[in-house]
């Protein structure tokens, strides 16, 4: 199973989602693009908060020195992204993509995240709570909808908000496959916790 992980912007928890996920399936790891912090990238993140010895992780396809738009950390560094560039790693494990920023992130003038979706990906979509994110979670959903792509579940990330979170569901028919709360920490040890209240749902996508 291929999982894509996307949100409905930046600095929603996609990448503590991403590991949550990675630690439940035992799951490979690649992020195909990374824009700024390469001494502590979202693969050193996610490497360093798994148990599992299972998983591996893959090199970025493209690693970028600032942080910021990958379409404008690549202008600075002088280079372009290329498509044909970003080869998906070949493993017979589950396989765990996470994407930068919200759907329509620009790689270049005219490539977005989106276009890094493949057919057998199953996408999840991480959604966090805050004013304007029900709208922002819908048009997530409709544009990935409207690539031809369908959206598999969604993960709540922060304080719990029941009234948004039923109508988001309910409006989407799309499957919830957890919440992560306001965790004053993130460790080993809680990212385990949530792996074993993830797995099922995400075994039964």
């Amino acid at each position: 199973m291929k999982i894509f992980i996307t949100g409905i912007s930046t600095d929603v928890g996609k990448t503590v989602a991403s590991t949550i996920v990675v630690e439940a399936l035992e799951a490979d790891y690649w992020k195909p693009i990374q824009a700024g912090d390469l001494d502590i990238s979202d693969t050193h993140k996610v490497r360093a908060k798994i148990s599992n010895s299972k998983s591996q992780f893959f090199p970025n396809a493209y690693e970028l020195n600032t942080p910021a738009s990958p379409h404008l950390a690549a202008e600075i560094d002088g280079i372009e992204i290329d498509l044909k560039n970003i080869q998906e790693p070949k493993t017979e494990n589950h396989l765990v993509i996470e994407g930068a920023g919200g759907i329509f992130v620009p790689l270049n003038e005219k490539d977005t995240i989106v276009d890094l979706i493949q057919p057998d990906y199953k996408v999840i979509v991480v959604s966090r709570h805050y004013l304007g994110s029900i709208n922002h979670t819908l048009l997530t959903i409709e544009a990935i909808k409207n690539q031809g792509f369908d959206v598999h579940g969604i993960i709540f990330s922060g304080s719990e908000n029941k009234s948004t979170e039923s109508l988001i569901l309910n409006k989407t028919g799309i499957k919830c496959i957890g919440r992560i709360d306001e965790e004053p920490y993130f460790d080993q040890n809680v990212i385990r916790e949530y792996a074993d209240l993830f797995r099922e749902n995400l075994l039964g996508l």
